[in-house]
């Protein structure tokens, strides 16, 4: 047989009618809704920064991404000497992953800038660097967020907050006060209480001095701490029977390792290039924040910032399983045209670029509200719509990644392509900092407590009274639901969804594209049981909705 005759046996097909990947971009120059949202709230003066954020993240950190997520973090209870030493070790993705967050003032930015939008900013960056590894984004937004609750303690501040907002990463295994930049963690769930933190067991007691600001020795055991190498945690812990909050560092002030003893890390379903662990503290020692007895309310500033973050990465994860779709289907023929050029895709492909805007605009919304927090109406607005926005788009993301990955087909399913992990991902933060049934009830518990934060939501949705007659009248029924007290707990799922289809729709009549709304509104609001994805009207500009979504490489 001649060789020309060999290489044609052995050549059995060509490849062709396949997506190149959605790679090698900016993903902030190429995100046309984002760069809308960020200019409708105040944050233009930004953009030089986000398209270098966006730059590195369509490039290298995407690849970082998939490293991390592939190594999975590595716990190292003793050296090899027989120490003690407590390490998660990391694959060296991750750190560049939090080297260049940190260093593009993803924790630190609002903390540190008084000019208006810094929120908006701060939001768009993590929102991009979702984009690249999701996991890696809980010690950034814990760090982030904790800037209030440790604020609460002055001295300790002092000490801590300029670490923290130095934009500068340092993951070696030392004392934090020999560290030039800190992070930031949080532990505050037990076996046996869950959601209820009152029902902790974890016991602190002063060690020379009692009060703010002193040292407190914790025993007790947590069964979540994320990101266990972060520097130092808020910790939850009682003082006879008063529940308190604790910074509590991995290293003693002598230099000595602080007693926070990693029982193991979590085999996870998604959320894999973060490591999440159950520690135990054999007399670790903390710093009390604020008052004994007022915990919750101390750690509540970090939660709610929390949050919020989980608004904006599950708003990301949207987004970029609606661009990988739209992507991929405009690169792939079937039955003779673009397969998002098919109507049925096309279709689809819009309802899911609704749906991830409409998440986006109340992300931003908070942004905005944050930014303006001076503003009583704005801050009433924060306490009740959080709850909301956490409820409502964590939610959805779940449904929402799986029909994007429906779009792309069985290649979708497989571990390379990133909308797996996309769909891994989702469920998190719908069951971390709360879940849904908790974010139900801390609604309505606010909104007993706090009747000017329903008023400020209120305020907000009558902007637009009298703007469509769906609007007008599931507006109604909302407000029939809230004053039915004898059921209204039963009901608080479908008063929160009913109020987050509100909120959403407000905001895009407010500040949105006008033809955004309208294919909102009367996809989401025109009956009782929202549909499939993929059941928009025929007489909506699918093509122009998918248009707008379509990365602009």
């Amino acid at each position: 047989m001649s060789k020309t005759q060999n290489n044609a046996q052995s050549d059995t097909h060509e490849v062709f009618n396949q997506a190149q990947g959605l790679e090698n971009y900016n993903a902030f120059d190429a995100d046309h809704i984002l760069k809308f949202w960020v200019n409708q709230f105040g944050g233009q003066w930004g953009e030089f920064s986000l398209r270098d954020f966006g730059y590195h993240v369509g490039h290298e950190l995407l690849e970082a991404g998939f490293l991390a997520n592939k190594h999975h973090p590595e716990f190292q209870s003793h050296d090899r000497f027989g120490h003690r030493i407590d390490q998660v070790n990391y694959h060296p993705a991750y750190h560049q992953l939090m080297s260049h967050a940190i260093e593009h003032a993803h924790c630190s930015l609002p903390w540190n800038s008084s000019k208006a939008g810094a929120h908006v900013v701060r939001g768009a960056m993590a929102f991009l660097h979702t984009h690249a590894d999701p996991g890696s984004g809980c010690p950034l937004t814990m760090t982030f967020a904790s800037v209030p609750a440790i604020s609460v303690q002055k001295d300790v501040a002092a000490r801590w907050l300029p670490k923290i907002l130095s934009k500068v990463y340092d993951p070696s295994n030392k004392p934090w006060f020999e560290k030039q930049g800190v992070t930031i963690g949080m532990a505050m769930t037990e076996k046996q209480g869950g959601s209820d933190v009152r029902a902790n067991t974890t016991r602190a007691s002063a060690i020379r001095e009692a009060g703010p600001g002193k040292l407190y020795s914790l025993v007790g055991h947590k069964w979540f701490c994320s990101a266990p190498m972060c520097d130092g945690f808020l910790v939850l812990a009682k003082v006879a029977e008063r529940l308190s909050c604790f910074l509590v560092p991995r290293w003693r002030e002598d230099g000595s390792k602080n007693p926070i003893h990693i029982q193991r890390l979590k085999d996870k379903l998604g959320n894999q290039s973060n490591a999440s662990s159950e520690i135990e503290f054999r007399g670790a020692h903390g710093y009390l924040l604020g008052e004994e007895g007022s915990g919750i309310k101390t750690i509540i500033q970090m939660v709610a910032l929390t949050r919020y973050d989980c608004m904006l990465g599950s708003s990301a994860l949207m987004a970029q399983a609606a661009k990988e779709a739209i992507w991929h289907t405009s690169h792939r023929q079937a039955f003779g045209k673009n397969l998002h050029e098919q109507a049925l895709m096309l279709n689809v492909l819009a309802d899911l670029a609704i749906e991830a805007e409409a998440a986006l605009a109340i992300s931003m919304r908070i942004a905005h509200a944050l930014d303006n927090i001076e503003n009583p109406e704005e801050a009433a607005l924060i306490r009740s719509a959080t709850a909301i926005g956490k409820y409502w788009i964590c939610k959805r993301a779940i449904q929402h990644t799986y029909e994007a990955m429906e779009c792309v087909g069985g290649v979708a399913y497989v571990n390379d392509n990133v909308l797996s992990r996309l769909y891994r991902e989702a469920p998190v933060n719908a069951i971390w900092e709360g879940s849904g049934n908790v974010q139900c009830l801390d609604l309505l518990r606010v909104l007993h407590r706090e009747p000017e934060t329903l008023n400020a939501l209120i305020a907000e949705l009558e902007k637009v009274s009298g703007k469509h007659r769906l609007f007008d009248k599931r507006l109604d029924r909302m407000q029939k639901a809230l004053n039915d007290k004898s059921n209204i707990e039963v009901h608080a799922r479908r008063i929160i969804e009913d109020l987050a289809l509100l909120w959403q729709s407000a905001t895009l009549l407010i500040y949105g594209e006008h033809s955004i709304a309208k294919a909102f509104i009367e996809s989401r609001l025109a009956s009782e049981q929202y549909h499939q994805y993929g059941t928009l009207n025929a007489d909506i500009d699918l093509a122009a909705i998918v248009e707008r979504a379509m990365p602009k490489l």
